[in-house]
């Protein structure tokens, strides 16, 4: 029983550090690349994949129904709203002629 506990305990840790991590990238790929349309893509990315991580590790920590369908939930709202935004800055981005760089 405690090694199950560290074992599951380790994934979560685990999930936690990656899920920091791309949330991380994604906010500074958000800062630091040149244009729109390369800021839109790091934004959508890595910050759906990091939040999923991190919902992933709540679900794993907390082992509650309520708490696993509404981390499925919220991911599954990440993945079908992300694309859309991610699009509707691009056309909000070539609409507003802004140039990408040529980087």
């Amino acid at each position: 029983r405690q090694r199950q506990m560290c074992i599951r305990d380790s994934i979560i840790a685990s999930l936690i550090i990656a899920g920091t991590s791309f949330t991380a990238i994604a906010a500074i790929g958000t800062i630091r690349l040149p244009d729109a349309i390369s800021r839109m893509h790091a934004a959508t990315k890595a910050g759906s994949f990091g939040a999923s991580l991190l919902l992933a590790a709540a679900a794993l920590l907390f082992r509650q129904t309520s708490v696993v369908i509404e981390c499925i939930l919220i991911v599954g709202f990440f993945y079908c709203t992300a694309p859309i935004a991610a699009h509707l800055l691009g056309r909000v981005a070539v609409a507003s002629y802004i140039p990408p760089t040529k980087k």
